[in-house]
Protein backbone atom coordinates (compact mmCIF):
# COMPACT_ATOMS: atom_id res chain seq x y z
CA UNK A 1 0.00 0.00 0.00
CA UNK A 2 1.26 3.71 -0.89
CA UNK A 3 2.26 5.78 2.47
CA UNK A 4 1.63 9.13 2.55
CA UNK A 5 3.28 11.85 4.86
CA UNK A 6 1.84 14.95 5.84
CA UNK A 7 3.17 18.58 5.64
CA UNK A 8 0.97 21.49 7.58
CA UNK A 9 2.51 24.69 6.22
CA UNK A 10 1.43 27.71 8.53
CA UNK A 11 3.87 29.50 6.94
CA UNK A 12 2.30 31.60 4.10
CA UNK A 13 -0.73 31.98 6.70
CA UNK A 14 -1.22 35.11 8.26
CA UNK A 15 -2.98 36.13 11.78
CA UNK A 16 -5.51 37.47 10.40
CA UNK A 17 -8.58 37.19 13.11
CA UNK A 18 -7.72 40.14 15.21
CA UNK A 19 -8.07 39.78 18.51
CA UNK A 20 -8.03 35.75 18.57
CA UNK A 21 -4.52 35.99 17.09
CA UNK A 22 -2.81 38.40 19.76
CA UNK A 23 -1.09 35.72 21.47
CA UNK A 24 -1.27 32.63 18.91
CA UNK A 25 -1.19 31.73 15.47
CA UNK A 26 -4.36 31.03 13.53
CA UNK A 27 -3.85 27.10 13.41
CA UNK A 28 -3.91 27.48 17.34
CA UNK A 29 -7.25 29.56 17.69
CA UNK A 30 -10.33 27.54 19.42
CA UNK A 31 -13.23 26.43 16.88
CA UNK A 32 -16.29 24.94 17.52
CA UNK A 33 -16.48 24.52 21.34
CA UNK A 34 -14.03 22.08 22.04
CA UNK A 35 -11.07 21.96 19.50
CA UNK A 36 -8.60 24.48 17.50
CA UNK A 37 -8.35 25.07 14.26
CA UNK A 38 -5.69 22.45 13.68
CA UNK A 39 -7.53 19.72 15.19
CA UNK A 40 -9.62 19.37 11.65
CA UNK A 41 -6.91 18.89 9.39
CA UNK A 42 -4.42 16.64 11.31
CA UNK A 43 -7.47 14.37 12.38
CA UNK A 44 -8.25 14.29 8.65
CA UNK A 45 -4.61 12.63 8.69
CA UNK A 46 -5.04 10.53 11.33
CA UNK A 47 -8.06 9.12 9.96
CA UNK A 48 -6.87 8.93 6.62
CA UNK A 49 -4.16 6.30 8.00
CA UNK A 50 -1.34 8.80 7.96
CA UNK A 51 1.45 8.39 10.86
CA UNK A 52 4.24 11.11 10.01
CA UNK A 53 2.97 14.83 10.17
CA UNK A 54 5.29 17.65 10.09
CA UNK A 55 4.60 21.38 11.31
CA UNK A 56 6.22 24.04 9.07
CA UNK A 57 5.56 27.17 11.94
CA UNK A 58 7.48 30.46 12.03
CA UNK A 59 6.02 32.61 15.02
CA UNK A 60 3.49 32.26 17.60
CA UNK A 61 3.45 28.94 18.45
CA UNK A 62 3.86 28.71 22.07
CA UNK A 63 0.03 28.15 22.33
CA UNK A 64 -0.12 25.80 19.62
CA UNK A 65 3.08 23.47 20.94
CA UNK A 66 1.09 23.37 24.48
CA UNK A 67 -2.01 22.20 22.45
CA UNK A 68 -0.31 19.41 20.50
CA UNK A 69 2.42 18.22 22.86
CA UNK A 70 4.15 14.77 21.36
CA UNK A 71 0.40 14.04 19.12
CA UNK A 72 -0.89 11.44 21.64
CA UNK A 73 -4.40 12.74 21.05
CA UNK A 74 -4.13 11.76 17.53
CA UNK A 75 -2.19 8.72 17.91
CA UNK A 76 1.23 10.22 16.93
CA UNK A 77 3.40 9.54 19.31
CA UNK A 78 5.37 7.52 17.54
CA UNK A 79 8.76 5.65 17.91
CA UNK A 80 8.68 5.36 13.54
CA UNK A 81 6.70 8.40 12.53
CA UNK A 82 4.75 10.78 14.80
CA UNK A 83 4.59 14.66 14.80
CA UNK A 84 7.45 17.07 14.09
CA UNK A 85 7.34 20.83 14.91
CA UNK A 86 10.00 21.89 12.73
CA UNK A 87 10.48 26.03 13.41
CA UNK A 88 12.68 27.66 10.88
CA UNK A 89 16.33 27.05 10.62
CA UNK A 90 17.75 30.40 11.12
CA UNK A 91 21.58 29.25 11.43
CA UNK A 92 22.06 27.38 8.38
CA UNK A 93 24.82 29.10 6.52
CA UNK A 94 24.48 27.51 2.75
CA UNK A 95 20.87 28.98 3.03
CA UNK A 96 19.43 31.36 0.21
CA UNK A 97 15.81 30.84 0.05
CA UNK A 98 12.84 32.81 1.00
CA UNK A 99 9.58 32.52 2.01
CA UNK A 100 8.17 29.34 2.98
CA UNK A 101 10.67 27.65 0.66
CA UNK A 102 12.96 28.23 3.84
CA UNK A 103 11.40 25.51 5.48
CA UNK A 104 11.38 23.09 2.51
CA UNK A 105 14.82 24.10 2.90
CA UNK A 106 15.68 23.44 5.82
CA UNK A 107 13.54 20.63 6.67
CA UNK A 108 14.74 18.81 3.21
CA UNK A 109 15.48 15.98 5.27
CA UNK A 110 12.11 15.29 6.59
CA UNK A 111 10.64 14.97 2.98
CA UNK A 112 13.56 13.10 1.65
CA UNK A 113 14.28 10.39 4.44
CA UNK A 114 10.05 10.10 5.23
CA UNK A 115 9.03 6.91 5.01
CA UNK A 116 6.70 7.55 2.22
CA UNK A 117 5.66 7.26 -1.35
CA UNK A 118 3.66 10.51 -1.83
CA UNK A 119 3.74 14.11 0.21
CA UNK A 120 0.45 15.61 1.13
CA UNK A 121 0.95 19.46 1.75
CA UNK A 122 -1.67 21.38 3.42
CA UNK A 123 -2.86 24.81 5.89
CA UNK A 124 -5.14 24.88 7.96
CA UNK A 125 -7.55 27.19 7.52
CA UNK A 126 -9.97 25.01 5.51
CA UNK A 127 -12.29 23.48 8.20
CA UNK A 128 -13.19 20.08 6.40
CA UNK A 129 -13.97 16.29 6.96
CA UNK A 130 -11.60 14.28 4.22
CA UNK A 131 -10.72 11.08 3.52
CA UNK A 132 -7.14 11.78 2.02
CA UNK A 133 -6.63 7.78 0.62
CA UNK A 134 -9.96 8.88 -1.94
CA UNK A 135 -7.79 11.84 -2.74
CA UNK A 136 -4.75 9.42 -3.07
CA UNK A 137 -6.75 7.09 -5.69
CA UNK A 138 -7.98 9.16 -7.84
CA UNK A 139 -4.34 10.96 -8.12
CA UNK A 140 -3.28 7.05 -9.11
CA UNK A 141 -5.86 6.87 -11.20
CA UNK A 142 -5.53 9.95 -13.34
CA UNK A 143 -2.04 9.15 -13.14
CA UNK A 144 -1.20 13.38 -12.13
CA UNK A 145 1.46 14.59 -11.63
CA UNK A 146 -0.12 17.33 -8.71
CA UNK A 147 -3.67 16.78 -7.58
CA UNK A 148 -5.14 19.42 -6.14
CA UNK A 149 -8.05 19.67 -3.63
CA UNK A 150 -11.12 22.33 -3.82
CA UNK A 151 -14.84 23.03 -2.80
CA UNK A 152 -17.60 23.76 -5.85
CA UNK A 153 -18.88 26.92 -3.14
CA UNK A 154 -22.64 27.41 -3.53
CA UNK A 155 -21.95 31.37 -3.18
CA UNK A 156 -18.85 33.20 -2.57
CA UNK A 157 -18.31 35.29 0.77
CA UNK A 158 -15.27 37.88 1.22
CA UNK A 159 -13.29 35.20 2.91
CA UNK A 160 -13.02 33.81 -0.56
CA UNK A 161 -11.71 36.57 -2.57
CA UNK A 162 -8.38 36.45 -1.72
CA UNK A 163 -8.47 32.43 -2.60
CA UNK A 164 -6.72 30.84 -5.41
CA UNK A 165 -9.75 29.31 -8.13
CA UNK A 166 -9.28 26.75 -10.51
CA UNK A 167 -10.90 26.39 -14.32
CA UNK A 168 -11.33 22.88 -14.45
CA UNK A 169 -11.63 20.97 -17.91
CA UNK A 170 -14.49 17.89 -18.68
CA UNK A 171 -11.20 15.54 -17.36
CA UNK A 172 -10.90 16.98 -14.17
CA UNK A 173 -7.89 18.46 -15.63
CA UNK A 174 -6.80 21.98 -14.06
CA UNK A 175 -6.06 24.28 -16.96
CA UNK A 176 -5.81 27.45 -14.78
CA UNK A 177 -4.94 28.74 -11.54
CA UNK A 178 -6.16 32.02 -10.87
CA UNK A 179 -8.09 34.63 -8.41
CA UNK A 180 -11.38 35.20 -10.67
CA UNK A 181 -13.59 36.46 -8.11
CA UNK A 182 -16.58 34.93 -9.66
CA UNK A 183 -14.95 31.71 -10.48
CA UNK A 184 -16.93 28.85 -7.46
CA UNK A 185 -14.23 26.17 -7.62
CA UNK A 186 -12.10 27.46 -4.49
CA UNK A 187 -8.91 25.90 -4.20
CA UNK A 188 -8.63 24.52 -0.52
CA UNK A 189 -4.91 25.04 -0.25
CA UNK A 190 -4.32 21.15 0.04
CA UNK A 191 -2.39 19.43 -2.36
CA UNK A 192 -0.96 15.57 -2.81
CA UNK A 193 2.74 14.82 -5.06
CA UNK A 194 4.82 12.11 -5.38
CA UNK A 195 7.90 11.99 -3.01
CA UNK A 196 10.94 12.40 -5.62
CA UNK A 197 8.76 14.87 -7.93
CA UNK A 198 8.16 17.52 -4.35
CA UNK A 199 12.15 17.33 -4.00
CA UNK A 200 12.88 18.14 -7.43
CA UNK A 201 10.87 20.84 -7.30
CA UNK A 202 11.98 21.81 -4.23
CA UNK A 203 15.89 22.33 -5.03
CA UNK A 204 14.35 23.77 -8.28
CA UNK A 205 12.73 26.63 -6.85
CA UNK A 206 15.59 27.37 -4.03
CA UNK A 207 17.49 27.28 -7.27
CA UNK A 208 15.52 30.20 -9.00
CA UNK A 209 15.42 32.10 -5.61
CA UNK A 210 11.62 31.43 -5.18
CA UNK A 211 9.67 32.27 -2.40
CA UNK A 212 6.75 30.50 -2.33
CA UNK A 213 6.06 26.89 -3.00
CA UNK A 214 2.55 26.57 -4.71
CA UNK A 215 2.55 29.72 -6.73
CA UNK A 216 6.14 28.92 -7.96
CA UNK A 217 6.42 25.85 -8.23
CA UNK A 218 2.56 24.31 -9.44
CA UNK A 219 0.73 27.65 -10.05
CA UNK A 220 3.53 29.23 -12.23
CA UNK A 221 3.83 25.76 -14.48
CA UNK A 222 0.60 24.70 -14.22
CA UNK A 223 1.02 24.39 -18.08
CA UNK A 224 3.97 21.56 -17.89
CA UNK A 225 2.55 19.48 -15.08
CA UNK A 226 -0.69 17.59 -15.16
CA UNK A 227 -2.64 19.03 -12.10
CA UNK A 228 -5.95 16.77 -11.58
CA UNK A 229 -8.31 18.40 -8.94
CA UNK A 230 -10.30 16.73 -6.87
CA UNK A 231 -13.61 17.95 -5.66
CA UNK A 232 -14.38 17.80 -1.98
CA UNK A 233 -18.53 17.68 -1.82
CA UNK A 234 -18.51 17.93 2.02
CA UNK A 235 -19.13 20.52 4.93
CA UNK A 236 -16.34 23.10 4.06
CA UNK A 237 -15.70 26.23 5.89
CA UNK A 238 -12.54 28.83 5.15
CA UNK A 239 -11.85 30.60 8.29
CA UNK A 240 -9.53 33.27 7.38
CA UNK A 241 -11.38 36.74 9.02
CA UNK A 242 -13.20 37.53 12.17
CA UNK A 243 -16.51 37.29 10.15
CA UNK A 244 -15.38 34.17 8.84
CA UNK A 245 -15.08 32.64 11.71
CA UNK A 246 -18.10 34.05 13.74
CA UNK A 247 -20.38 32.79 10.52
CA UNK A 248 -18.87 29.16 10.25
CA UNK A 249 -19.14 28.92 13.79
CA UNK A 250 -22.67 29.86 13.88
CA UNK A 251 -23.68 27.14 11.13
CA UNK A 252 -22.19 24.17 13.11
CA UNK A 253 -25.95 25.31 15.31
CA UNK A 254 -27.68 23.33 12.60
CA UNK A 255 -27.26 19.54 13.62
CA UNK A 256 -26.58 18.47 9.40
CA UNK A 257 -24.12 21.03 8.73
CA UNK A 258 -22.75 19.93 12.61
CA UNK A 259 -22.98 15.86 11.61
CA UNK A 260 -21.46 16.42 8.44
CA UNK A 261 -18.32 17.79 10.15
CA UNK A 262 -18.28 15.27 13.11
CA UNK A 263 -18.57 12.03 11.49
CA UNK A 264 -18.76 8.80 13.47
CA UNK A 265 -16.40 6.81 11.62
CA UNK A 266 -14.56 9.80 11.10
CA UNK A 267 -13.90 11.64 14.44
CA UNK A 268 -12.54 15.14 14.71
CA UNK A 269 -9.62 14.86 17.77
CA UNK A 270 -8.26 16.81 20.57
CA UNK A 271 -6.22 17.38 23.23
CA UNK A 272 -8.10 15.56 26.48
CA UNK A 273 -9.09 17.63 29.43
CA UNK A 274 -11.07 15.61 31.89
CA UNK A 275 -13.48 17.70 33.22
CA UNK A 276 -17.17 17.31 35.05
CA UNK A 277 -20.46 17.18 33.22
CA UNK A 278 -21.92 20.94 32.92
CA UNK A 279 -24.25 21.86 34.97
CA UNK A 280 -27.68 24.17 34.30
CA UNK A 281 -29.18 25.49 37.74
CA UNK A 282 -33.03 25.44 38.28
CA UNK A 283 -33.64 28.64 36.87
CA UNK A 284 -31.20 28.33 33.34
CA UNK A 285 -32.76 28.12 29.95
CA UNK A 286 -30.53 27.36 27.70
CA UNK A 287 -31.87 26.76 23.56
CA UNK A 288 -29.85 25.75 20.50
CA UNK A 289 -26.42 26.33 21.39
CA UNK A 290 -23.14 24.04 22.04
CA UNK A 291 -22.05 23.27 25.33
CA UNK A 292 -18.95 21.83 26.25
CA UNK A 293 -18.18 19.55 29.90
CA UNK A 294 -17.06 21.74 33.32
CA UNK A 295 -19.86 24.84 32.39
CA UNK A 296 -22.11 26.42 34.95
CA UNK A 297 -25.25 28.01 33.92
CA UNK A 298 -27.72 29.97 36.04
CA UNK A 299 -28.88 32.13 33.07
CA UNK A 300 -30.65 32.60 29.67
CA UNK A 301 -28.18 31.15 26.64
CA UNK A 302 -29.40 30.84 22.83
CA UNK A 303 -28.00 30.43 19.59
CA UNK A 304 -24.49 30.26 21.00
CA UNK A 305 -21.17 28.27 21.79
CA UNK A 306 -19.88 27.60 25.33
CA UNK A 307 -16.17 26.40 25.74
CA UNK A 308 -15.14 24.19 28.39
CA UNK A 309 -15.52 25.63 32.34
CA UNK A 310 -17.42 28.46 31.33
CA UNK A 311 -19.95 30.15 34.43
CA UNK A 312 -23.68 31.92 33.29
CA UNK A 313 -24.53 33.99 36.09
CA UNK A 314 -28.07 34.52 37.71
CA UNK A 315 -29.77 36.60 35.11
CA UNK A 316 -27.34 37.06 32.60
CA UNK A 317 -28.40 36.77 28.84
CA UNK A 318 -25.91 35.11 26.07
CA UNK A 319 -27.45 35.53 22.56
CA UNK A 320 -25.53 34.58 19.26
CA UNK A 321 -22.29 34.66 21.04
CA UNK A 322 -19.17 32.54 21.16
CA UNK A 323 -17.82 32.03 24.67
CA UNK A 324 -14.19 30.69 25.21
CA UNK A 325 -12.88 28.46 27.96
CA UNK A 326 -13.32 29.90 31.51
CA UNK A 327 -15.17 32.85 30.84
CA UNK A 328 -16.92 34.01 34.03
CA UNK A 329 -20.23 36.38 33.08
CA UNK A 330 -21.64 37.95 36.13
CA UNK A 331 -25.11 38.10 36.94
CA UNK A 332 -27.59 39.92 34.85
CA UNK A 333 -24.70 41.17 32.43
CA UNK A 334 -26.21 41.04 28.85
CA UNK A 335 -24.12 39.72 25.69
CA UNK A 336 -25.08 39.80 21.93
CA UNK A 337 -23.12 39.02 19.25
CA UNK A 338 -19.97 38.86 21.39
CA UNK A 339 -16.95 36.82 21.12
CA UNK A 340 -14.98 36.00 24.43
CA UNK A 341 -11.69 34.99 24.18
CA UNK A 342 -10.13 32.54 26.90
CA UNK A 343 -10.27 33.55 30.49
CA UNK A 344 -12.65 36.60 30.51
CA UNK A 345 -14.42 38.09 33.09
CA UNK A 346 -17.78 40.41 32.51
CA UNK A 347 -18.70 42.38 35.59
CA UNK A 348 -22.14 42.11 36.83
CA UNK A 349 -24.79 43.85 34.59
CA UNK A 350 -22.43 44.88 31.60
CA UNK A 351 -23.93 45.07 28.03
CA UNK A 352 -21.90 44.34 25.13
CA UNK A 353 -23.98 44.35 21.70
CA UNK A 354 -22.04 43.77 18.45
CA UNK A 355 -23.52 43.31 15.01
CA UNK A 356 -23.73 39.89 12.55
CA UNK A 357 -21.09 40.85 10.54
CA UNK A 358 -18.82 42.92 13.06
CA UNK A 359 -19.14 41.10 16.20
CA UNK A 360 -17.77 42.24 19.45
CA UNK A 361 -14.77 40.77 20.58
CA UNK A 362 -12.65 40.76 23.54
CA UNK A 363 -9.19 39.67 23.51
CA UNK A 364 -8.00 36.73 26.25
CA UNK A 365 -8.02 37.52 29.71
CA UNK A 366 -9.57 40.99 29.38
CA UNK A 367 -11.88 41.97 32.53
CA UNK A 368 -14.89 44.47 31.83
Amino acid sequence: MDRIAGIINLDHEHDVLEELTYFRCGAAVPFAGRYRMIDFILSNMTNSRIVTVALFTRRKYRSLMDHLEQGKAWDLDRTRGGLFILPPDWNDPTDISRGDLQHFHNNFDFVHRALADYILVTGSQNICNIDFQEVLAEHKEAKADVTVVYKKVDELYPEHQLSHKLTIDDQQRVSAIHNERSEKNVYMDIFLVKKELICDMIEDCIAHGNAHFFLDAIKAKHSSLHIHAYEYKGMHALVNSIESYYRNSAKLLDADVHDQLFKQDAPILTKVKNEAPSKYLPDSHVSNTLVANGCVIDGHVENSILFRGVRIGEGAVIKDSIIMQRCDIARNAHLENVILDKDCRISEGQTLIGATKKPYVVPKRKVI
